[in-house]
């Protein structure tokens, strides 16, 4: 099976030896995505929910360079720093991913690269 590495300047660049996203097989699997600003790098402002809609358009923007959309997602995790922001994030999410609704897992964390406070990772059909 071949694969092809995914890359966009839309999205944050890789803060470590990782890719974007990688498509094998049909699929797309993405990197977790933070609420960084692509321009800057840096987080967005604001708390959790500013995060959550930032993370989202960062997945967007990666689905988007590997020919897929946010319609084709089959499956996605939400990691938190804190499991008390799981409604405003469930909230957020929800707004993003219509039915049918991708498979999703939700975990709390220890902590998040920079100090965010939610990474979403999802799969699509390419």
């Amino acid at each position: 099976m071949e694969k092809t590495v995914v890359a966009t300047e839309r999205a944050p660049k890789a803060i470590g030896p990782y890719s974007q996203a990688v498509k094998a097989g049909g699929l797309v699997f993405c990197s977790g995505q933070l609420g960084l600003d692509p321009a800057s790098g840096d987080l967005v402002s604001g708390g959790v929910k500013p995060q959550a809609e930032q993370a989202l358009r960062n997945l967007k923007a990666v689905l988007h360079a590997a020919g897929s959309s946010i319609e084709k997602v089959v499956k996605t995790t939400i990691f938190l720093a804190d499991m008390a922001d799981f409604a405003t994030v469930n909230e957020v999410y929800g707004g993003v991913f219509t039915q049918p609704h991708p498979a999703r897992s939700t975990f709390a964390v220890a902590g998040l690269p920079k100090a965010g406070l939610v990474e979403i990772e999802a799969i699509a059909l390419a």
